[in-house]
């Protein structure tokens, strides 16, 4: 018997796209609001029906290929919270550019799917469908602003890259198909372990599926397009693909290599740390050079995965739980990053330069302040929730033995720390370029502030945060 009540979030948020996008068909430009309005209402409702219909257990339905488990539900509880953060930075933003269309709420609702069904997955071929709709929404996405021959670029950039690693994703698939005779997770573990069953083929056919997971991380060397995409998507667009995929990425990497293929960790640990490695290295030294603050937020991105790797490498519970709280946090900190961007853009200005930040406290003290935060966190300045969570994922390293990676993760940090403070030395020391004042709606201060502040608050208790980490994944 097929249990509709274990995919009820999902069933909910495809109706609740369906009602939108039909809506959105019938109004005319003055009552986009009510687009923007249905939207937030299907991100609450989302998170209702996950609480309602929401499982203290593992079960399973669809004959398997669909898994509700704690874990999965509070990774989808956190994406309705990014995606509707996403929407409320980006509703001004979106206004005064002329793209307030509805077509950015849709495409980032079938995102969203995208990484709920991905979350949920429980076989193969059900992970890569996941993947499929969350990416052809987001190329889609990336090329949203038509007039844009910057955009218009990124989003091919992004298509043909992404088909490449969906292919050999998929190839890896059907190779691993092909020697187990299943796409089920727990049974092609099974099958792999058995004597004789990890053969050459097999191991082909796992770096195949680990390419597919580097690529969505946006790993080294499977980064080209994360750098070209922050810089040339218009900033709502780059926010949102900067902020959910993470988490997308992180459900992809668990339930694929922890979940399924867990029995098999010696045998992916060293691709994961070859993964590892060259992010750490080339992610910080190249964003040293940038001069866009988003290119330096999308090489910053690529060595912070390095450090979410870390986690699985370790290849133990603790491990796990690290990695999944470092996701979490870097999603918290990349959003209110991208959405002091866009707090201090306006129209036909986009504040995406490094020197765009010089003198803001004399503009705004108070954000300037939540800037500091943010930068501080994303260094890993003590009490800040960054520090914590590198310094969680750096004790997994050590408690597997692999004392000489912790070692690189804090020579990583360290070099890191230069061009995240060189934004807080702009922003108190150097004279501003523009004395003009801040601009914005009350719901974007407001909501920016309180992103920053949760920096600060998770980081004087972040025992709450891991302790749930731990939970929904024990």
């Amino acid at each position: 018997m097929i249990d509709y009540a274990l995919a009820a979030p999902e069933i909910f948020m495809t109706a609740a796209i369906c009602v939108v996008l039909i809506v959105d068909v019938f109004l005319r430009q003055e009552k986009r609001w009510i687009t923007y309005t249905l939207s937030m209402f299907a991100l609450v409702g989302a998170a209702v029906v996950s609480l309602l219909f929401g499982t203290d257990s593992v079960a399973t339905t669809f004959s398997g290929s669909y898994v509700a488990d704690p874990a999965g539900n509070a990774l989808k509880l956190f994406a309705y919270v990014i995606v509707a953060l996403v929407f409320l930075y980006s509703r001004d933003y979106l206004e005064r550019n002329g793209l307030y269309k509805g077509e950015f709420f849709v495409l980032g609702l079938f995102g969203l799917l995208g990484l709920m069904i991905l979350v949920s997955g429980n076989n193969l071929l059900v992970l890569y469908l996941g993947l499929e709709l969350q990416a052809l929404s987001l190329y889609a996405l990336v090329a949203f602003n038509r007039d844009s021959a910057a955009a218009a670029e990124s989003a091919m950039k992004y298509f043909v890259l992404g088909s490449i690693a969906s292919g050999m994703l998929l190839y890896g698939i059907s190779i691993l198909y092909g020697i187990a005779g299943t796409i089920e997770l727990g049974p092609l573990a099974a099958a792999l372990t058995e004597p004789g069953g990890l053969t050459v083929p097999a191991i082909v056919g796992l770096a195949f599926v680990i390419v597919g997971v580097a690529f969505k991380f946006g790993a080294v060397p499977f980064h080209m397009w994360i750098p070209d995409v922050y810089q040339g998507a218009p900033t709502p667009i780059a926010l949102y693909v900067g902020s959910a995929p993470k988490i997308a990425a992180f459900a992809l990497a668990w339930r694929v290599l922890v979940e399924g293929l867990g029995p098999l960790h010696v045998d992916w640990q060293g691709m994961l740390v070859i993964l590892c490695v060259l992010s750490l290295v080339l992610g910080n030294f190249l964003a040293i050079v940038q001069t866009n603050f988003k290119r330096m937020l999308g090489y910053s991105t690529i060595s912070h995965v390095g450090f979410i790797l870390m986690g699985f490498i370790a290849g133990t519970e603790n491990g796990v739980r690290d990695a999944m709280f470092y996701t979490i946090v870097y999603v918290l900190m990349a959003t209110a990053a991208f959405g002091m961007i866009i707090l201090l853009s306006r129209r036909g200005f986009e504040a995406e330069s490094l020197d765009d930040f010089k003198g803001l406290n004399q503009r705004s003290p108070w954000f300037a302040f939540v800037m500091l935060l943010i930068m501080f966190s994303m260094t890993g300045v003590p009490p800040l929730v960054g520090f914590y969570a590198k310094l969680v994922v750096l004790q997994s390293v050590i408690e597997a033995g692999l004392v000489w990676l912790a070692a690189l993760g804090v020579v990583a940090a360290v070099v890191g720390a230069f061009y995240y403070l060189r934004i807080v030395w702009y922003m108190y020391f150097a004279e501003a370029k523009d004395s003009s004042p801040l601009v914005a709606a009350t719901d974007l201060r407001t909501a920016i502030s309180v992103n920053g502040l949760s920096l600060l608050a998770l980081g004087l208790f972040p025992g709450y945060l891991l302790n749930l980490c731990a939970s929904v994944l024990g």
